[in-house]
């Protein structure tokens, strides 16, 4: 294989790699082995049709494309590592050429790592942030607290703001039912605005057994074009309303649910537990700020790609968060007005700061010389098998190669933000802001 690179405009590379022949002719039988079953000649039985029978009748074109991308995803990463160069996104790919007893060619454009040119990343000056817990914070957090340790009981009422119902749904739109417009078992938290337009408000006042009809109207702007606008039915039956029950808080409270006797003790507990809190998000807002600062500072130029890899890792992430609650991303975007467009839309400023942010890090930490021995690493390790409730050394184990180079990059990052915050100088709010805050 020879791999060869030119350097594009805007952080970009092309690669051209060349495969040989016999790897080719190798690729080609896979895919041969793999379709064979598929293909109907006369005289032959499925899946025992000569490779050259099918090719004579086809052509031999008929299995490039499911052998240029067999050979592509085993010589890409080979490509990759030969290339010796920083790559930050996916590929994107085009075959130059494919002929039996040619070597097979094809091209990879990618973004690689932007160079950073670092202004002053020492003696950043920060916002001084008071982490003095006021009595109204103490009071909202107990009741949190009594909220958390609240019992979800079925209740033989109608559905009020605030409960939960248990709903079987079914959309249609003039009659004709959509994709992604049906759901059974659903728990939908009345008032959360999960579902489009006044949805959960026409469910208030229906009780348990009742079959509801829902009318809504997609907005104007809806993704799915043949449903924007549209007034849409829904067949709702309400299964089961649900509630939280709040305990009180008394001496007994406190006994069952902390190694505390009073609530005097508890009140103190917890007003210590909210300024280390406060501490913490104080600590975490300054790195923020510091690192707006320095990047607005520094100078670097980041590829389109680049970005756009960021942002689909974010979207998955999304996805798979509402997955948890049972909801697909199709479903989230119907019920929610979203476009996928629109919400990488959203992303983008978010998905360039994470980018700037890391580049700046690293730039830093090579400028510092900083490194990560072996015991830093066990460290995060250990803090991470805390939070399992697992030894350190057990979790270990179970760490890949690729999940454990991601540790020690981030404690890499966490050494460079330290030296940030090793140096930065505080300051008062300005009254301005401090009224901005008040409002």
């Amino acid at each position: 294989m020879k791999v060869t690179s030119e350097t594009l405009e805007k952080n970009m590379a092309k690669l051209t790699i060349e495969v040989e022949p016999e790897r080719l002719e190798e690729a080609v039988q896979q895919a041969y082995q793999r379709q064979k079953g598929r293909i109907s000649v006369p005289g032959f039985r499925k899946g025992k049709v000569p490779r050259k029978m099918i090719e004579k009748m086809y052509g031999p074109e008929v299995f490039y494309d499911e052998a240029s991308n067999i050979l592509i995803s085993k010589v890409y990463p080979e490509a990759y590592d030969e290339s010796g160069l920083d790559i930050v996104s996916q590929p994107d790919v085009e075959v130059v050429q494919i002929e039996a007893g040619k070597p097979f060619i094809f091209t990879a454009e990618v973004a690689t790592k932007p160079e950073v040119k670092l202004g002053k990343y020492e003696g950043v000056t920060v916002t001084k942030i008071d982490t003095k817990p006021t009595d109204e914070e103490v009071e909202k957090e107990i009741q949190h607290r009594l909220e958390q340790n609240g019992r979800t009981v079925t209740v033989e009422r109608p559905i009020e703001d605030g409960d939960t119902a248990i709903i079987d749904f079914d959309g249609s739109v003039d009659g004709v039912h959509f994709d992604g417009g049906k759901g059974t078992d659903y728990n939908l938290k009345i008032g959360s605005h999960s579902f489009i337009d006044n949805f959960e408000d026409q469910l208030i006042g229906h009780s348990a057994g009742d079959e509801v009809e829902v009318n809504v109207t997609f907005p104007e702007d809806y993704h799915e074009t043949s449903l924007a606008g549209k007034a849409a039915l829904f067949e709702v039956k309400v299964k089961e309303v649900k509630t939280r029950e709040i305990p009180e808080l008394d001496d007994e409270f406190v006994q069952d649910t902390s190694e505390y006797d009073t609530v005097a003790d508890y009140r103190k507990f917890v007003k210590e537990t909210i300024e280390e809190t406060k501490k913490a998000q104080a600590r975490r807002d300054q790195e923020d700020e510091a690192l707006e600062k320095i990047i607005a500072d520094s100078k670097m130029e980041i590829p389109a790609p680049m970005l756009d890899t960021q942002v689909n890792t974010m979207i998955n992430n999304y996805a798979s968060q509402l997955a948890q609650s049972g909801l697909s991303i199709q479903q989230y975007m119907q019920f929610s007005g979203q476009t996928i467009e629109g919400l990488k839309s959203q992303m983008e400023p978010e998905a360039e700061r994470r980018i700037q942010s890391s580049l700046v890090l690293e730039a830093i930490a090579a400028d510092k010389n900083l490194e990560v021995s072996d015991e830093d690493l066990d460290k995060k390790i250990d803090e991470m098998a805390a939070n399992y409730g697992m030894k350190g050394e057990d979790l270990k184990k179970n760490i890949h190669e690729d999940e454990m180079k991601s540790l020690r990059r981030e404690a890499l990052m966490e050494k460079a933000l330290d030296v940030i915050m090793d140096s930065v100088k505080e300051r008062k709010a300005s009254k301005k802001k401090e009224d901005a805050a008040e409002v």
